[in-house]
């Protein structure tokens, strides 16, 4: 498995799992405390993660929670761009990655110094998505996903759900190296056109998906299938993705995309002790 990624000329080495912290410039982001509203907040927010220890900053204009209200490009442009040039001034050494599934957008993103491009729609949301990502050469991460935010909930039918997943990201990722595009990551979209117990299927066979070859990114943090299922809410969900996460640095995940940054790297580290100790 390809364990590297181009930023920029620079290799990001995975064979040590990384952290992306999530950075939400949205009035309506599920968990609110990722979300950031004015230019400061996403400084201060950005500093946290990076001296916490994320290596990347995923950043998105667009709330992409089921029933989420659709913004139009420009108001996600207008958004993410400043942040993105903040980012880049103020953090030269962080890896952005820009959370968006239109082209404009993350052209726009990348072209202002973002260096990933990460679509929750796998580029089904946009046509012309994956030939804008060939054009730039940059990272993508390919996300599983179904219909848009306001009809995902509703598509979750599988006649056997990993299978029909590898088989759906395998035809995307042959579509995009035709195209030319060297670095992708696979992310199996939790909690998008899948139900709860799905999603712990798929974290339970994460180890399936490794026949794509590509890295894999898993984003649990704080999602309805933590919560849900204990009868508590978004911001008491802390202990239970922790638990999830380890779960998935076990199974193989190279990227782990949280709202907590300083509490995924120490799963990290302890995981990496886990199997550099020997007796």
């Amino acid at each position: 498995m390809k364990k590297t990624l181009n930023i920029g000329g620079k290799l990001l080495d995975l064979s040590i799992p990384q952290v992306m912290g999530i950075l939400n410039v949205t009035p309506d982001s599920f968990y609110s405390g990722s979300r950031v509203l004015q230019l400061e907040d996403a400084y201060k927010k950005a500093e946290k993660m990076l001296s916490e220890g994320a290596n990347i900053l995923d950043l998105g204009g667009h709330s992409t929670r089921p029933g989420a209200d659709a913004v139009s490009e420009t108001e996600e442009a207008n958004r993410v761009l400043p942040v993105v040039e903040m980012l880049r001034k103020h953090f030269p050494r962080a890896i952005i990655s820009i959370d968006t599934f239109r082209a404009s957008v993350a052209r726009q993103a990348i072209e202002a110094g973002a260096h990933i491009i990460n679509d929750i729609a796998g580029g089904n949301l946009d046509p012309l998505m994956f030939e804008t990502v060939a054009a730039l050469q940059v990272p993508y991460i390919l996300m599983h996903s179904r219909g848009t935010p306001q009809t995902m909930k509703d598509l979750n039918q599988y006649d056997d759900l990993v299978t029909d997943i590898i088989r759906e990201l395998q035809a995307k990722i042959y579509e995009l190296q035709q195209l030319g595009v060297k670095d992708i990551v696979a992310d199996m979209g939790f909690g998008f056109a899948k139900n709860a117990d799905q999603n712990y299927i798929l974290l339970r066979e994460l180890r399936a998906f490794e026949i794509l070859n590509v890295p894999l990114l898993v984003g649990v943090s704080r999602k309805s299938m933590i919560w849900r299922k204990l009868n508590i809410t978004p911001d008491q969900s802390l202990n239970g993705t922790t638990a999830l996460n380890t779960v998935a640095l076990l199974n193989g995940a190279s990227i782990l995309r949280v709202h907590d940054v300083k509490e995924a790297v120490e799963t990290v580290k302890l995981i990496q002790l886990l199997h550099e100790t020997h007796p």
